[in-house]
């Protein structure tokens, strides 16, 4: 079973090799604990460094371009650490760092135009993630193959595209699957694409959780527990993002 997530799918490489030779029962190995603690910690980073971001950043005109290239500059470093399989936390920080402050300016800006906008979108973030929490708890919803190969080709799509997208917007100005402005009308593909984002977004948790509950069973080290924590980071950043942007839509 591989993860949707693309921080989890290169650690899975990982899980396969290290627990043929580690075994279990390490008293260092790492525990579902150790990954709550670390995915906190990071959140309350991300939080703190918004919230700063939302008082101390002022409007300019050179802000959307910073913030764009912010958001380049934190997919580059998932790339980054997913594929090198990096387990120390510094990069992990700067991450949450870079996120805390393009999510800030940003969620500020919506919050100007639409406002209560951003708690709707944290309360829907978590509530996805505890809602599939609970129904993976109870096996209701199983991480099986095909589910995988779903949810990481969806994902695979939706990343690619949006990259896409926005450089097709600094470069032309022009908007398609998503649309970068607060105000005007909008079609209906970029509903369809949040809403499926979303969904795949919902869904790779599934994946996610499989994936530390079968690492902390192989009793990989602890310090694996820091790219399990900053895979989740990664999928509830993007999952706030989607519900910001489409509540931004329903909002106009």
């Amino acid at each position: 079973m591989r993860s949707s997530n693309p921080v989890l799918t290169r650690f899975d490489e990982t899980v396969r090799v290290q627990s043929r030779v580690l075994g279990t029962g390490d008293p260092e190995a790492m525990t579902v604990d150790d990954v709550v603690a670390r995915t906190v910690g990071l959140l309350l980073l991300t939080g703190a460094t918004g919230a700063a971001a939302w008082v101390l950043v002022p409007p300019a005109a050179w802000l959307p371009a910073a913030l764009a290239g912010t958001a380049l500059a934190g997919i580059a470093l998932v790339v980054v650490i997913s594929w090198r399989g990096i387990t120390n936390p510094v990069p992990m920080v700067g991450y949450a760092l870079l996120q805390g402050l393009l999510l800030g300016v940003a969620s500020r800006a919506f919050e100007l135009v639409h406002p209560g906008v951003v708690v709707q979108a944290v309360t829907g973030t978590f509530g996805v993630f505890l809602g599939m929490a609970l129904l993976y708890r109870a096996r209701l919803v199983r991480a099986t193959p095909r589910l995988a190969r779903l949810v990481v080709g969806t994902l695979f799509g939706i990343v690619v595209l949006s990259v896409v997208n926005l450089l097709a917007y600094l470069v032309s100005g022009r908007q398609g699957l998503a649309v970068y402005g607060l105000t005007g009308e909008v079609g209906w593909l970029p509903y369809a694409f949040s809403v499926v984002a979303i969904v795949a977004g919902a869904f790779s948790f599934v994946l996610d959780f499989d994936l530390v509950e079968r690492s902390v069973r192989d009793g990989l080290p602890r310090r694996y527990a820091w790219l399990c924590a900053f895979g989740l980071l990664t999928g509830l950043v993007f999952l706030y993002w989607q519900f910001l942007r489409l509540l931004g839509y329903l909002r106009r």
